[in-house]
């Protein structure tokens, strides 16, 4: 389990020193951001989240024995970083957006919600021993997930360049990072990208990227903060969040995680042929009809990533 040290994973321990000099008591247990109710992010464990209504229509979509049952058994990834998914300053209870998404949703269909925080190949290893109903936990969808899982899609998947505060530069496209050194985590659709741009640059005459790697978000920032990287490529939402939060960086650039190729989508996920999909769609196209959908995207600072309505199993990140 995540404990309050490892709560400000993407907030680097010299922010978070930045952040405690300049609150009151009450402000540093409970949010991070700017001082006052509309720039701060809630961090306690009372969220007073956006919570919808039982719609029967709806619900009616649900197979039996999960209405049965009345919970919906959801996973998500203890490894995740604010704003997806985090411990608040209790220690012991799970928020964030993919949280608040999957309550909305579990609302609408009339089924209390069972949360349970594993490493993130266990969602995987849950849905297909039906330990889960559903993940709600920034998976995205890809053509190879898809032969397993069936996908309700509810937020865009982009990445986000993330450099000092003040800094002119921007990036665009690969000729923009010529020469730049720019840390990535390993194994990630980010690294890929950052490695083909570096050969499309060296192809065409330009200096390759200097790609860094680091264990832990908060090596990425001191690293940045001290001037050994140019800038982090991340989730936009992690850096979305640190920006915010913190107040010493910036988004330089921003694209989406299936590259040039497809613009990639976060979705439900659930094993296929488990009768869900459908209810998870339906469930999402209502909160984002309602309003609701809005309000939480809009309270962890991801209105730019939201949705116009849920898709099932649209076009997915393409096999490698």
């Amino acid at each position: 389990m995540k404990t309050r040290r490892t709560l400000v994973t993407a907030v680097a321990a010299l922010t978070v020193a930045a952040l405690l000099g300049g609150c009151g008591d009450g402000d540093v247990r409970e949010t991070v951001g700017s001082k006052g109710a509309k720039g701060a992010i809630n961090i306690s464990p009372d969220q007073h989240r956006v919570r919808g209504k039982k719609v029967d229509s709806i619900a009616a979509k649900v197979p039996a024995a999960i209405r049965a049952r009345g919970t919906l058994r959801i996973g998500g990834s203890a490894d995740a970083s604010p704003p997806l998914g985090f411990y608040a300053t209790d220690d012991k209870t799970r928020i964030g957006s993919e949280i608040d998404l999957a309550t909305l949703v579990a609302d609408t269909l009339g089924l209390k919600t069972d949360f349970q925080a594993v490493s993130w190949e266990n969602l995987f290893v849950g849905l297909d021993s039906s330990k889960f109903d559903g993940v709600f936990s920034n998976v995205t969808v890809t053509e190879d997930r898809k032969e397993k899982y069936d996908f309700a899609t509810y937020r865009l998947d982009d990445l986000a360049f993330e450099a000092k505060k003040g800094t002119s530069w921007r990036v665009k496209s690969p000729k923009d990072v010529a020469g730049k050194t720019v840390s990535v985590a390993s194994g990630t659709n980010q690294e890929k990208i950052l490695v083909d741009w570096s050969k499309q640059n060296q192809k065409a005459g330009r200096k390759p990227v200097d790609i860094k790697y680091f264990q832990k978000d908060t090596d990425y920032y001191l690293a940045l903060q001290s001037g050994r990287i140019d800038a982090y490529f991340g989730p936009h939402p992690t850096s979305a969040y640190h920006v915010a939060s913190a107040g010493q960086t910036q988004v330089i650039g921003r694209f989406s995680g299936g590259g040039d190729q497809v613009q990639g989508k976060i979705a439900a996920t659930t094993r296929k042929g488990s009768g869900l999909v459908d209810a998870y769609a339906a469930a999402l196209d209502h909160v984002i009809e309602d309003g609701s959908y809005a309000k939480v995207l809009k309270r962890w600072g991801l209105s730019s990533e939201a949705v116009k309505k849920s898709e099932i199993n649209p076009p997915g990140l393409p096999t490698p």
